[in-house]
């Protein structure tokens, strides 16, 4: 059996993994990020541990995926802006106590292998997941594999421009997808039309700040026919239609997956949001061309475990 591990910022949550993607154990601990890069890998080694106890058995191999830039092929954390890990060789340290098989990934791409191997894309040559949260995360799979480029950090779909010279994004760049297209850029929207229409009923579900409004309630003001609500709804669906247009026009996926946060509201996105992205791409002006079909991701959390299992 393999270990899945998902190292988070605040949780490290980790699994044994049988070779059909199906999770027999699980284990999930803080990450301890604030003691520093001895404590966060001590936690790596310590979940294996717990996995290896639980289940009477050593790994026959260890994969991790890691928020932020690696190197696969050295096993080194190249950049991650939320863990005191940058340029840390962490395979090595696992090496020394694990005589298995260990790699590293991105979190994203480890949750597209997830979905590809166990979920919304199994048995899909070409699929693409796209991730929906804080910021906009994404994971490419061309012939079954996952598509890492050249130094490990393909697949970044959140930091494409969609809006030249528009909102300015983390990363350095502006008009960035996911200043449009996540969370935290639908909550932007959403201020950005209440501040026009005073009356909303945003301004009471938000308590005066709009960005800690959660997903939920700007759904329900839309569901509710609150004129700002359906403007910033609006203005979202059309900017994330854009991004998955790009993105359908560049790989021609059989299947991109929709996960994260704002996929909880796939029941309201799914018309209007297909409706969209075939207004844009451009096998709009071919009838008889198979169809890129856009689903909701099916394993949530587990996706990126099991992802980085089969690493």
């Amino acid at each position: 059996m393999r270990i899945g591990i998902d190292l988070g910022g605040t949780n490290i949550a980790a699994a044994y993994v049988d070779d059909g993607g199906a999770i027999i154990e699980r284990v999930r601990i803080r990450t301890n990020a604030h003691e520093g890069e001895k404590a966060v890998v001590d936690g790596l080694l310590g979940v294996c541990d717990l996995l290896a106890d639980k289940a009477n058995a050593m790994p026959s191999s260890i994969g991790i995926g890691v928020p932020g830039t690696v190197n696969a092929e050295k096993g080194e954390i190249v950049f991650t802006p939320n863990l005191p890990l940058s340029g840390k060789n962490i395979v090595s340290d696992i090496h020394r106590k694990y005589a298995c098989p260990v790699h590293i990934g991105n979190d994203a791409n480890c949750a597209a292998l997830g979905e590809a191997v166990a979920g919304s894309a199994k048995d899909v040559l070409c699929a693409v997941m796209v991730t929906l949260g804080t910021g906009v995360g994404g994971g490419v799979i061309i012939g079954g594999k996952l598509h890492s480029g050249l130094s490990g950090a393909a697949g970044e779909l959140g930091h494409m421009v969609i809006v030249s010279d528009g909102r300015e994004c983390g990363c350095g760049r502006k008009g960035c997808w996911e200043t449009y297209a996540s969370a935290t850029g639908l909550k932007r929207t959403v201020n950005e039309f209440a501040r026009t229409h005073p009356g909303s009923v945003l301004h009471s579900l938000s308590n005066g700040d709009m960005q800690r409004i959660s997903g939920r309630a700007i759904f329900e003001a839309y569901h509710a026919n609150d004129e700002a609500a359906r403007l910033a709804v609006g203005q979202y669906i059309k900017q994330l239609a854009t991004g998955i247009a790009n993105i359908i026009n560049i790989f021609e996926p059989e299947v991109i997956c929709i996960g994260g946060g704002i996929s909880n509201e796939w029941n309201s996105l799914e018309t209007p949001l297909n409706a969209a992205v075939d207004a844009e791409k451009y096998t709009r002006f071919s009838k008889d061309a198979p169809m890129t079909r856009l689903v909701r991701a099916e394993l949530g959390n587990d996706a990126g475990i099991i992802g980085a299992a089969m690493l």
